[in-house]
């Protein structure tokens, strides 16, 4: 059998799971599914960042691991990880822990040049990491991304639409958030059509990364070119 890079992907908390019967860690399977369609070997990793704050060398050496990285979504960053002094109301599952270890999980992943797929807080976390902002909310029913699919531009010879081999993608979306101010080295490759930036690169970054605000998850198992997303990502690790 043919070596599967090995992917990680950092847990989410769960206050509770049916089949477990206790709080919990987990993944959305249909993205641990889109890594293994992609020839990829997912492994959930637990976060670990206590009073909110991970240790660099520990995170570093736990990464080291591994030849990939997709930093998956997930509840809101904490609005003071990225220098607001007010929370809006609209913001839910805040979780120091899970910042702490997610954000330095993205700044090893950067400087060391690891593979890195970033999806919807991933992007978000990426941004914040880099020194961005986040709008913390866009404005309720009818104007926020929730629950939507809608067709998305990608400009062209960026690396998503090189990535996906598209002109648009039907982006299948859920947050509520996104970029305000664009962290260093960041270029924006896709907006929505209210304006939201839908997806990002670093073109002087020497390693392969891509960021999407939308969760090509969703689709991937019907639509090639979101597939392509953990494709790429996959052959990079390998």
């Amino acid at each position: 059998m043919n070596h599967r890079p090995l992917i990680a992907i950092p847990a989410r908390f769960a206050s509770s799971t049916s089949a477990l019967r206790y709080a919990a860690e987990v993944n959305a399977r249909a993205l641990v599914e889109a890594v293994w369609r992609a020839g990829g070997e997912p492994v959930t990793l637990h976060p670990h960042a206590p009073g909110g704050v991970a240790d660099p060398a520990e995170v570093t050496a736990r990464l080291s691991r591994f030849d990939g990285l997709l930093l998956p979504g997930g509840g809101d960053l904490a609005p003071h990880r990225y220098g607001a002094s007010d929370a809006h109301e609209a913001v839910y599952d805040v979780d120091e822990e899970q910042d702490g270890f997610d954000l330095e999980l993205a700044r090893r992943a950067l400087a060391d040049a690891v593979p890195l797929l970033a999806v919807c807080r991933g992007l978000q976390v990426v941004n914040t990491v880099l020194g961005g902002t986040l709008h913390q909310d866009m404005g309720g029913p009818g104007r926020e991304h929730r629950h939507l699919r809608h067709p998305v531009p990608l400009a062209p010879g960026s690396a998503v639409a090189r990535i996906t081999g598209a002109a648009r993608v039907e982006a299948s979306c859920y947050h509520h958030q996104h970029v305000d101010r664009l962290g260093a080295g960041l270029a924006v490759t896709a907006r929505a059509a209210d304006g939201a930036v839908e997806a990002v690169e670093l073109p002087e970054h020497d390693g392969w990364f891509a960021a999407v605000q939308w969760h090509p998850e969703d689709t991937a198992h019907e639509d090639l070119a979101q597939q392509r997303l953990f494709d790429a990502l996959v052959r990079a690790a390998g």
